[in-house]
């Protein structure tokens, strides 16, 4: 266990508690973006915009929206390598946009899961593989 943790930075008391100050923060973030997201993929789906294209659209809003506030409130990265932190939040949230995008279309078509429910369920894998992702490569 310790060895687990130790990959995690923590070590000891202190590094745990800004572990988890630093994940709720990127909790708080994520909930405001999720609910970006899920606004603009109800949106177009309302007026008619194919399930699947809307989940493109709110994501490459949502990540853009995410770069933004992670790389302010969550790991505090000053303004070097823009551009490559950006392309590595992209592509972390892209190998979970992936992922969610094939459980979406299980979930709708072949499990029978209302496509207003399933991008909720999917949060579940989302959140804590997107955190991983972005504090261990796109924010390191």
């Amino acid at each position: 266990m310790k060895k687990l943790l130790a990959k995690f930075g923590i070590t000891d008391v202190s590094s745990f508690w800004a572990f988890a100050k630093q994940f709720l923060k990127f909790g708080i973030v994520g909930i405001s973006n999720t609910l970006l997201s899920l606004t603009i993929y109800y949106i177009l789906v309302y007026f008619c915009v194919n399930y699947l294209l809307a989940n493109v659209i709110a994501f490459v809003v949502s990540v853009l929206n995410a770069y933004y506030w992670n790389s302010r409130f969550v790991f505090k990265q000053n303004k070097e390598n823009k551009i490559k932190r950006l392309v590595k939040v992209y592509i972390s949230y892209g190998v979970t946009f992936l992922i969610g995008q094939g459980l979406l279309y299980l979930m709708v078509n072949l499990i029978g899961i209302s496509k207003f429910v399933a991008p909720v369920i999917n949060l579940v894998v989302t959140i804590p593989l997107n955190f991983i992702l972005n504090k261990f490569w796109a924010f390191r």
